[in-house]
C-alpha cells in the first residue's frame, strides 16, 4: 500500500505584522529630515513652472487685463510659425553648435597641454581657468568695452600698433559688432566656456589606464596613434558629456546676447525673444509658451547628459 505525498511548494510563513509596521515609522523617520528641501524645491521649481504651463494656455496681454481668454494651443502654433520666433530658433541653433563645437576643439587642445607635465603648470592651468569664474555679464561687459570698442578697444589697438610696425599709419579700425555681430557674441562665449569644456576633458585624460599608453609607447605607436586609437576612444563620453552639458547652458544663454548686441542685428536667440515678447510687448501667454518649449527642449538635452554621467560612473565603476 502506497502512501500518497503531497508536492505543492511549501508557503514561507509570513513575517509579524508589528516588525512591518515597525519598518514604516523608520523609513519615514529617516526621511524626514529631507522633506523640507524637497518642499522646496517644489515651491521654487515645480510650482512655477506650472503656473507657466497654465498662463502658456491663454490669450494675455498685460496691457489689456479685462481681454484675457482661453485659447488652447495657438500660442504654441505662434511659438512654431512666428517670423521673429522662428529666426530666434535658427539664431539658438547656430549660436549653440558654434560655440560648443569650438569649446570642444580648444579646451581639447588645452586639455592635452595640461596633460603634460612642464614647469608652471598649475599657475597655467589657474589662468585658464579663470574666464569660468567670472560672471557673466561682467565677462560680456569686458569684451563690448575693453576689446569690441572701435575708438579704445584692445583689438582695434592691436591693428593699430600692426599697422605702424609695417608702415601703415591709418590702419581700419572695424566696429566689431556692427560689422560680424554674432561672430562677437560668439567670440565671447567661447572665451568664457571653454575652461568648462576643458575641465572636463582634462579629467577623461588623467583617467586613462598608464600602463596602457606605456605599453603603446614602448610598441612604437606615434603620438597621433595613441590620440587616435587609444585617448580619443577614452575621451568619447567625457566628449558628449562635454558636448551635451555645454548644450544645455548655451541654449539658455541670455547675458551675453543681451548686454554685447541688445539682441539686434541678428544675434536674438530664443531666451531674449521670449524677454522681448514677456517685457516688452507684455504678451503673457505667448511668451510663456515660447518658455515652456526651451524647457522641453533643456530636458531632453539634459536626459542624454544624465545618461552619459551614469554611463561614466558605471564605467569607473567596473574598473575599480
Amino acid at each position: 500500500m502506497t502512501t500518497a505525498v503531497s508536492t505543492s511548494p511549501v508557503t514561507p510563513p509570513k513575517p509579524p505584522a508589528t516588525a512591518a509596521r515597525r519598518k514604516g515609522p523608520r523609513a519615514w523617520a529617516t526621511r524626514a529630515p529631507l522633506l523640507p528641501a524637497l518642499v522646496f524645491l517644489i515651491v521654487v521649481t515645480q510650482l512655477p513652472f506650472v503656473a507657466t504651463l497654465v498662463i502658456s494656455l491663454f490669450d494675455w496681454n498685460s496691457l489689456n487685463p479685462d481681454k484675457r481668454s482661453f485659447n488652447g494651443l495657438e500660442n504654441y502654433a505662434s511659438v512654431f510659425t512666428d517670423a521673429a520666433l522662428r529666426d530666434s530658433v535658427l539664431t539658438t541653433i547656430l549660436l549653440t553648435a558654434s560655440v560648443v563645437i569650438t569649446t570642444v576643439v580648444v579646451g581639447l587642445a588645452l586639455a592635452l597641454l595640461l596633460d603634460r607635465t612642464f614647469f608652471g603648470r598649475g599657475l597655467v592651468r589657474t589662468l585658464l581657468i579663470t574666464p569660468f569664474l567670472i560672471v557673466p555679464v561682467s565677462a560680456a561687459l569686458l569684451w563690448k568695452h575693453a576689446l569690441y570698442n572701435p575708438e579704445y578697444g584692445l583689438l582695434n589697438g592691436a591693428l593699430s600698433w600692426a599697422g605702424e610696425l609695417f608702415g601703415d599709419t591709418s590702419p581700419r579700425q572695424p566696429d566689431w559688432i556692427a560689422d560680424m555681430p554674432l561672430l562677437a557674441v560668439v567670440a565671447a562665449l567661447v572665451w568664457q566656456w571653454t575652461p568648462f569644456m576643458m575641465l572636463i576633458l582634462l579629467a577623461g585624460l588623467q583617467s586613462r589606464p598608464a600602463e596602457v599608453v606605456e605599453a603603446a609607447r614602448l610598441d612604437g605607436a606615434s603620438a597621433w596613434q595613441t590620440f587616435r586609437y587609444l585617448t580619443l576612444p577614452h575621451l568619447r563620453r567625457y566628449l558628449e558629456l562635454g558636448v551635451l552639458l555645454g548644450a544645455v547652458h548655451i541654449v539658455q544663454n541670455f547675458d551675453a546676447v543681451f548686454t554685447i548686441t541688445a539682441g539686434g542685428l541678428g544675434t536674438a536667440n530664443l531666451p531674449y525673444t521670449i524677454y522681448q515678447t514677456f517685457y516688452r510687448a507684455h504678451e503673457y501667454g505667448l511668451a510663456s509658451a515660447a518658455g515652456v518649449v526651451v524647457v522641453i527642449g533643456t530636458i531632453i538635452i539634459a536626459t542624454f547628459a544624465l545618461r552619459t554621467v551614469s554611463s561614466l560612473f558605471s564605467e569607473e565603476a567596473n574598473r575599480a
